[in-house]
């Protein structure tokens, strides 16, 4: 195999396929990239065989050839080098890969890729085409909130649920959660599926520099998301989601109407004289005030700030955990939002009260904590 590449556009692909590598692996091959060209398109694969993820790129090859390259290796090594044209080139009688730069030759052992995973065969598939931003924006509204218990693998993933009617994507961890709908994209048939955040958080920060759209192959135990030179592949996680529409409560008289950033502000100072254990901030809510403190009992901690706002219910006193309401409201882009609630010890509901494209709808829960009397 010969082929010369931009460094920088090699290092450029080897790291967004380098975001499915694992530090530790029960089998060797997993630790090398798969390199494979065919005329002028190298393919390089990396592989945790939960997730496979492949990228194609052009360069100016020479001799077709499969190589199995120790990963890290490769990339500590690129990364080390300004841009400039680099030559790759095997030698089967030695198994090493030489590689040449205006500094001088590097040479390292490769394997054969027989062993390599390769993406997995998909039958009886449906597929979803979803602008790439689209799918971007859903993935950061609601991976934050998914779980990371190994007990509940289910709950650990992001619940994709596509319909005729809408798009829907759901993640919780018991204690908060957030569902990111959208009304103006639909699907030919109705689906079902969780992923794994692993993969999702590989998607996140790719799709940022993707300006086009991806299409979503799935059947009951894989997903494969193609867009421009990348094909993920990723199993699905086993199980059925809990029902999460039972969670969410739909009599709330309570509503109070506040500046986000203010809130979101006074929330993070507040929250630094909170209980270490339980993190708990107490709201108290009568007309147009908000009361936000926050009290830590055994070092005589406490604090306690007064916002002005739009409170529509009757007066009103309940806690919730200061770190989900903080990341809750930080990751929402509005400029007021709604906290609308029925009772103390039933769950608060955030609503976005602008900043929301058409078709757009964004809710988060988070579970109230008991307060101290």
């Amino acid at each position: 195999m010969k082929f010369i590449v931009s460094s920088g556009a090699l290092l450029k692909q080897l790291q967004i396929v380098g975001g499915v590598l694992n530090n530790n692996n029960t089998l060797p091959i997993l630790d090398n990239f798969l390199l494979q060209l065919e005329g002028s398109q190298l393919s390089i694969s990396a592989s945790d065989l939960e997730s496979t993820i492949k990228s194609t790129l052009e360069v100016q090859g020479d001799e077709d050839g499969v190589a199995a390259v120790p990963a890290r290796l490769l990339l500590d090594g690129l990364k080390a080098l300004p841009e400039q044209p680099v030559t790759f080139t095997t030698d089967e009688s030695s198994m090493t890969v030489e590689i040449s730069s205006d500094y001088g030759r590097y040479s390292l052992a490769f394997v054969e890729g027989d062993e390599f995973p390769q993406l997995p065969e998909m039958e009886d598939v449906s597929t979803t085409t979803i602008p790439s931003e689209i799918l971007a924006t859903a993935i950061n509204k609601t991976l934050f909130a998914a779980g990371n218990d190994d007990l509940r693998p289910v709950m650990s993933g992001v619940f994709f649920q596509f319909s005729s009617e809408n798009l829907t994507f759901v993640a919780t961890d018991a204690h908060k959660l957030v569902r990111y709908r959208r009304t103006d994209i639909q699907a030919d048939h109705t689906a079902e599926f969780i992923m794994p955040r692993k993969p999702l958080t590989i998607l996140k920060s790719t799709l940022a520099s993707v300006g086009d759209e991806v299409k979503i192959h799935y059947n009951e135990t894989n997903a494969r998301f193609e867009f421009e030179n990348i094909v993920l592949s990723s199993r699905l996680i086993d199980g059925k989601y809990p029902n999460y529409e039972a969670v969410i409560p739909k009599e709330n008289p309570n509503v109070l109407e506040i500046e986000r950033s203010k809130f979101l502000s006074s929330a993070k100072r507040v929250a630094i004289f909170s209980n270490k254990t339980t993190h708990q901030v107490r709201l108290k809510m009568a007309g147009s005030e908000l009361q936000i403190m926050a009290e830590d009992v055994d070092f005589s901690n406490k604090a306690h700030e007064r916002l002005s706002c739009n409170y529509q219910g009757e007066d009103m006193e309940i806690g919730f955990n200061s770190r989900f309401l903080t990341e809750m409201l930080t990751n929402l882009e509005s400029d007021n939002i709604h906290l609308e609630m029925s009772a103390p010890n039933r769950a608060g509901i955030i609503l976005p009260a602008d900043a929301l494209e058409d078709g757009e709808n964004i809710l988060m829960l988070v579970m109230p904590v008991m307060l101290n009397s």
